[in-house]
């Protein structure tokens, strides 16, 4: 799959969780309309992570979010109480955005070879659709406390888990070596992490992300398949 064609999963996704974010939220939230409360919270959002990841969440003032929102303070707080609730609702509707998607991919596939290279590379293409927020959660995760922040952390020992499950189904199967799951599951999570992190670099080199995905499955794959084991051959997004 191409990136490109990938995109538009994530605005149909984003959309859907922004209508359960006002179903879930229907009491605090003071605005009526659905369609309204969607297209200010992806405004909401994107503002707060533009200035998040400028100056840092803490930092960020209610005065700054309403002037590069657009929205006066009265509509801003017609959707949350604070900066707290703000970060609850902005890290749960990206979060489960992420898991329905990278789930949703992963099923799709009956080989175990192509459910670890899908998982790679729609980590990869969710990552680039939604820099912004995948940035600001890892930067964020040290700043914040309590739920939020275990949530974060546990957001990211998901993935973990993801890969390392099925590097040890391989084995089981006899596709993959006999390895430290966990610990090449952790590099591959620290690959990814590469990728969005330091995003200007690979711009730098003109590496897009079908380039990036498919010479990091390479990777993976030459250190752990079995010998005479190729699984399906990728195929080529170029």
């Amino acid at each position: 799959m191409k990136y490109s064609s990938f995109k538009k999963r994530i605005t149909d996704c984003a959309k859907d969780f922004c209508d359960e974010d006002f179903l879930e939220n229907r009491k605090n939230i003071r605005i009526k309309k659905e369609s309204t409360v969607a297209k200010n919270l992806g405004i909401i959002f994107d503002a707060t992570l533009k200035i998040s990841n400028n100056k840092g969440f803490q930092a960020m003032t209610m005065r700054d979010l309403s002037a590069e929102a657009g929205l006066s303070m009265g509509a801003l707080y017609s959707y949350f109480s604070g900066k707290e609730d703000l970060l609850k609702m902005l890290q749960s509707q990206r979060r489960s955005v992420t898991k329905k998607i990278l789930e949703e991919y992963i099923a799709r596939e009956a080989d175990i070879a192509d459910k670890l290279r899908t998982a790679i590379r729609i980590h990869l293409y969710l990552s680039e659709a939604m820099q912004p927020w995948f940035y600001f959660s890892y930067m964020e995760t040290k700043n914040i406390s309590g739920p939020e922040q275990a949530k974060a952390i546990e957001s990211e020992l998901y993935t973990e888990r993801i890969f390392a499950k099925l590097l040890s189904d391989g084995e089981k199967s006899g596709i993959f070596l006999r390895r430290n799951h966990q610990l090449t599951a952790s590099i591959i999570k620290a690959m990814l992490q590469d990728w969005y992190l330091k995003r200007w670099k690979y711009a730098k080199r003109n590496i897009s992300v079908e380039s990036y995905a498919n010479y990091l499955i390479s990777i993976i794959e030459n250190f752990c398949l079995s010998a005479g084991k190729t699984g399906k051959p990728q195929k080529s997004e170029e």
